[in-house]
């Protein structure tokens, strides 16, 4: 199941996604837009700014506002920053993969299999999915 985190990250990107290139939003008005606490949001933003996502500027006109255009930021990239493996069992994951304790034989695990076809699956889906065609809420 996808965690808060992600979800309102992604509301948080799409939101930005629409506005015009570099036109820093403040946090408050995608906050109020989205539905989404302020205090809760902020520290889902610093962490996007921190991925390269996004950056912010401070001061009057300030806010925050994508780094790359919407075409060029896949859904998979955010997925990955906000929640982590896409795959579901250690052993299959392709950027965070670790040896299951408690298998002996991962070529012929059933279960190994199984969920390399859905993170094959699911990869398939959010690597050819970015922000410019990915609107929450409409």
């Amino acid at each position: 199941m996808l965690s808060k985190k992600t979800k309102y990250g992604l509301k948080a990107l799409s939101y930005l996604a629409k506005k015009k290139k570099n036109e820093p939003v403040l946090i408050s008005e995608i906050s109020e837009s989205e539905n989404i606490s302020q205090k809760y949001l902020e520290s889902i933003l610093l962490t996007l700014k921190k991925s390269g996502i996004l950056s912010s500027k401070k001061g009057k006109g300030g806010g925050y506002f994508l780094l790359q255009n919407p075409k060029e930021i896949k859904i998979s990239t955010i997925m990955r920053v906000l929640e982590g493996p896409i795959a579901m069992l250690p052993c299959v994951s392709l950027n965070y993969y670790e040896k299951c304790d408690d298998c002996i034989n991962e070529e012929e695990c059933s279960l190994s299999i199984l969920m390399a076809e859905v993170r094959d699956s699911t990869l398939k889906i959010l690597e050819n999915k970015t922000l410019a065609n990915f609107h929450c809420g409409e």
